[in-house]
C-alpha cells in the first residue's frame, strides 16, 4: 500500500483474493459448489442424532462447520465486493447470485437446528457433558435455546427462501439508495458520507452548509425510505409473531444472550443519566459562543488551527500502533498486519458503503476492515475502534466457526477498549491546554455519540416497531414525529432540531439490525470500566484481558466478563460505566474554565 501521505488514504485497497485465492467472482462459485457437496454429505445424519454417541455427535459438528465454512467465505467476499462499490450492477448480481444458491444449500441444512433442539434434555446435557462436544458446547447450548421459537422445517425453509425477495432485497435497495445520495453544495456536489464528515468542522458556516445539503438531499428519496422502513417493520412484526416472541426487541436480546430484563435497565440507566448529554451541549454551546446549539453543531470541533488539519494516512497508521504497542505488544504485532498485509479498505469512493465496519472471516481467515478515511482525528479513532474489533478476531482464531465471534452485545469491547487506548496515548502525550481541551471534548462527543445517542436512536426504534403494530403503515410524518420525540428527550432544551425531522432515514442500523444500537451502549460501557481496570491492573491484567478476546463467543457474556473480573449481575455495574463518563465530562469542565482564565 504505498498511499500518497498527502492524499488521505489514497490506494489503501484490501486484497480479497485472501477468500477466494483470486479476485475472479469464479472463485466464489467454486466455494458455493464445495458447500453443496459438503451439504449433501451431512444428509446421511439424518434423523440419528439421538442415537449418536457424544464421538459421533462431535464428528457430526465438525462436518457441519466444514459444510459452514465455505459458504461463509463466498458470503464475505460478495458482501465486501458490494461494500466498495454498490453502483456496479456487477457487484449487485454478484451477492444476488451468492444469496439465492446459499440460500438453496442453507435449506437443506434447516433440518439440523430443528433436530437438535428437538431432543430430549437428557440427551443433550449427557453429549454436553462429554469432551468430544468441547469445541461447539457453547453454541449447541445456544441453539437449544432458540428451541420454542423454531418452526416446522418446511415453514423454516419457506421463510428462508422468501428472504431473498423479502427483507434481504429491501436492505440491499436501501442501501443502494443511500450510497447514491450526492450532497449538492454551492462548492458542487460531493459524497453523502464526505458532508457528514463537514459537520465536525470547527467553521459553523461549513457546518450549516452541510447540515442544509444534507437535509436537502434526503427530501426526494424520504418517501421510499419510508416505504422501505415500513415493510421492514411489519416484515419483522409477522416474523415476531409467528415465532412467538413476546417483544420486537426479544429476538435480538436472545441472540445477544441477554435477557429482556437487562437490556431494559441499561436503557433505564442511561435515559436517567440523559443531563450530563445535555450538561455538555450547554458547555459546547458556551464554548462555540452561542446561546444554543443547532442539531449541526453537535459534533463540532472545538479545535483550532493547525488541529484541524488533514492527518495523512500514515501517520494516522503510526499513531495507532504507537497506542496498541503501549499497552501490548501482541496487540501491536496484529494490529501491524492491517496495513502490511492488505486488509484494510481506506480511500472515500463515489457508492462506497459509509461508515465504518470490520467484517470477520472464518477463523483460519484474517478479518478485513472498512473504513471512509477523509484525514481528521476522529477518522483516526475509528481507525484504532475497527482494527480492535479485528485484533478480537484474530486473537479469537482457535475458536470454532460458530464461536469465533461473541454475542453483539460483547461486540464492542476490543474495540472501544483500542480507542480508548489511543485516545489515552494522545492525551497523555498533549500538553498545549487547547489541545487537550479539544481531545476531552472529542472524548465527551464520542461518548455522548456511543452511548446516550445510541439508546435515543434505540428508542425511536422501539416507538417505531410499536407504533407500526399498534398503528399499521406509519407515514413520513409520523416517523418524523417518532424520531423528533425521541432526540427531544436526548437533548433537552439545549438543541435547535429544526431541520432534523428526516435524519433517521439514512441509518442502516435500522435497516439491517433492528435493536442493533444498544450493542453500542451496551459495549462503550463494559469497554471503559474493563479499561479503567486495566490502567490499575497492570501486565496481569493485560494477560486476562488477551485471554477474554482469544476466547471469542465461546462461554456465555457473563463468564467472559468474569474472566476480566467483570459482575455483569450487578446492578451498579452500569453506573460505574456511566461514572467514568460523568468523570471525564467533569475534567472537560475543569479544562474549559482554566482557558477562560
Amino acid at each position: 500500500m504505498n498511499a500518497d501521505p498527502q492524499v488521505p488514504a489514497e490506494g489503501v485497497s484490501w486484497r480479497l483474493a485472501d477468500i477466494t485465492g483470486s479476485d475472479d467472482s469464479a472463485s466464489m462459485h467454486i466455494l458455493l459448489e464445495s458447500a453443496a457437496d459438503r451439504a449433501e454429505e451431512l444428509q446421511p445424519y439424518r434423523g440419528r442424532l439421538a442415537t449418536m454417541s457424544p464421538a459421533e455427535l462431535g464428528e457430526f459438528w465438525r462436518k457441519v462447520e466444514e459444510a459452514s465454512t465455505p459458504l461463509a467465505l463466498a458470503g464475505n467476499f460478495a458482501q465486501l465486493r458490494f461494500s466498495t462499490d454498490t453502483a456496479d450492477p456487477a457487484n449487485g448480481a454478484l451477492m444476488m447470485a451468492m444469496q439465492e444458491k446459499a440460500t438453496a444449500i442453507e435449506t437443506t441444512l434447516v433440518w439440523i437446528e430443528l433436530e437438535w433442539a428437538s431432543l430430549d434434555d437428557s440427551i443433550v446435557e449427557t453429549a454436553l457433558r462429554d469432551p468430544a462436544l468441547g469445541r461447539w458446547k457453547h453454541h449447541l447450548r445456544v441453539l437449544r435455546s432458540q428451541r420454542p421459537h423454531l418452526l416446522t422445517e418446511s415453514e423454516e425453509k419457506v421463510l428462508a427462501e422468501k428472504m431473498l425477495t423479502g427483507s434481504s432485497a429491501w436492505s440491499r435497495l436501501f442501501d443502494e439508495l443511500v450510497s447514491g445520495i450526492q450532497v449538492s453544495l454551492p462548492s458542487g456536489e460531493i459524497a453523502f458520507e464526505e458532508a457528514g464528515s463537514r459537520l465536525q468542522s470547527s467553521d459553523r458556516a461549513t457546518r450549516a452548509e452541510a447540515a442544509a445539503g444534507i437535509t436537502e438531499s434526503l427530501a426526494p428519496g424520504l418517501r421510499t425510505r419510508a416505504y422501505i422502513y415500513n415493510t421492514l417493520l411489519a416484515d419483522k412484526a409477522t416474523d415476531d409473531r409467528l415465532r412467538a416472541y413476546s417483544s420486537w426487541i426479544s429476538s435480538r436480546n436472545l441472540a445477544n444472550q441477554a435477557s429482556d430484563e437487562s437490556i431494559r435497565a441499561l436503557i433505564e440507566a442511561v435515559v436517567s443519566r440523559f443531563g450530563l448529554v445535555q450538561r455538555w451541549y450547554r458547555l459546547k454551546a458556551q464554548m462555540l459562543g452561542l446561546d444554543q446549539l443547532a442539531h449541526y453543531d453537535r459534533n463540532a470541533s472545538l479545535s483550532t488551527g493547525d488541529t484541524d488539519e488533514t492527518i495523512p494516512w500514515e501517520q494516522a497508521k503510526a499513531i495507532v500502533l504507537d497506542a496498541y504497542a503501549s499497552y501490548s505488544p501482541v496487540l501491536a504485532s496484529g494490529a501491524a498486519r492491517f496495513f502490511d498485509e492488505n486488509w484494510i479498505d481506506a480511500p472515500l469512493r463515489p457508492a462506497k458503503q459509509g461508515g465504518a465496519f470490520c467484517a470477520p472471516m472464518t477463523p483460519g481467515l484474517h478479518p478485513y476492515v472498512l473504513v471512509n478515511y477523509t484525514g481528521t482525528r476522529r477518522d483516526v479513532l475509528t481507525l484504532a475502534h475497527e482494527l480492535g474489533h479485528g485484533l478480537h478476531f484474530l486473537l479469537a482464531k482457535d475458536q470454532s466457526l460458530f464461536e469465533h465471534v461473541t454475542p453483539l452485545t460483547l461486540a464492542e469491547t476490543a474495540s472501544v477498549f483500542g480507542e480508548a487506548v489511543t485516545f489515552g496515548r494522545l492525551l497523555d502525550a498533549e500538553t498545549d491546554p487547547r489541545r487537550r481541551m479539544s481531545l476531552l471534548a472529542g472524548s465527551v462527543d464520542d461518548s455522548v455519540a456511543t452511548v446516550f445517542r445510541q439508546v435515543s436512536m434505540w428508542r425511536f426504534e422501539d416507538s417505531a416497531h410499536n407504533a407500526r403494530r399498534n398503528e399499521g403503515e406509519l407515514s413520513v410524518d409520523r416517523l418524523n414525529e417518532l424520531w423528533m420525540q425521541s432526540q427531544g428527550e436526548l437533548f433537552g432544551d439545549t438543541v435547535d432540531t429544526t431541520g432534523y425531522e428526516a435524519w433517521w432515514s439514512y441509518i442502516p442500523h435500522f435497516v439491517h439490525v433492528p435493536g442493533y444500537v444498544y450493542a453500542y451502549a451496551y459495549g462503550q460501557l463494559l469497554a471503559l470500566s474493563v479499561y479503567q481496570r486495566s490502567l490499575d491492573g497492570g501486565p496481569s491484567f493485560a494477560e486476562k484481558y488477551l485471554r477474554m478476546l482469544g476466547a471469542g463467543g465461546s462461554r456465555s457474556p457473563e463468564e467472559l466478563t468474569a474472566m476480566v473480573d467483570c459482575n455483569l449481575n450487578d446492578p451498579e455495574f452500569w453506573n460505574a460505566g456511566l461514572d467514568l463518563v460523568e468523570r471525564r465530562l467533569t475534567e472537560a469542565e475543569n479544562a474549559a474554565a482554566a482557558l477562560a482564565v
